[in-house]
């Protein structure tokens, strides 16, 4: 998961998981009525604040608001950056 991108200070480069495709009966859900993903893995993180440093670390999973961060698109593959403070938690 190596990307040649450096988020600055607080922000954090997240991979959204992808959006379901089926339901749990099987039912088919066209892209239109896909729900934006809420949960993603981090790819790379910023130094922080001068007095706040990150506490996310590369690789774990995260909880963020629907409409949080920017969306960027790096070799093909769609990205968002987010404020560490937009984050809502850390799956374990």
């Amino acid at each position: 998961m190596s990307v040649n991108f450096k988020p600055l200070a607080d922000r954090v480069l997240v991979e959204p998981t992808a959006a379901e495709t089926k339901t749990a009966s099987g039912i088919i859900i066209p892209d239109t009525a896909k729900e934006k993903p809420q949960e993603g893995t981090v790819i790379a993180v910023g130094a922080g604040k001068k007095d706040e440093p990150t506490t996310v670390k590369v690789g774990e999973k995260v909880l963020y608001g629907k409409y949080s961060g920017s969306e960027l698109r790096l070799d093909g593959k769609d990205y968002l950056i987010l404020r560490e403070s937009d984050l809502l938690g850390i799956i374990e």
